[in-house]
């Protein structure tokens, strides 16, 4: 797991307590595109399933995820694919 990778980890672990949280690199898939960068790490699919997303709308969840990131997104983040469900929801589990 890269640099990015383990930040968005570690924060996305310490704000939200999730039960399932699975984030891949899909930075290949983007070049050529807008915000691509070699080596990877600036596109990426969050999944994240976590009971702080009780109540809230999908939008506020999205928000809540950007938030965290907003670090990240100044460091070259370009494009998160996000996912984020209660444990309800969740089909996975």
């Amino acid at each position: 797991m890269g640099m990015m990778a383990t930040a968005i980890d570690s924060k996305l672990r310490q704000h939200f307590a999730p039960m399932r949280l699975s984030i891949e690199d899909e930075s290949s898939r983007h070049r050529g595109h807008a915000g691509y960068r070699e080596g990877g790490e600036s596109h990426f699919r969050v999944e994240i399933v976590s009971a702080a997303f009780a109540g809230q709308s999908r939008v506020a969840r999205q928000r809540l995820v950007y938030a965290v990131l907003k670090d990240e997104f100044s460091a070259g983040l370009h494009a998160l694919a996000l996912t984020t469900l209660t444990p309800e929801e969740d089909t996975k589990a």
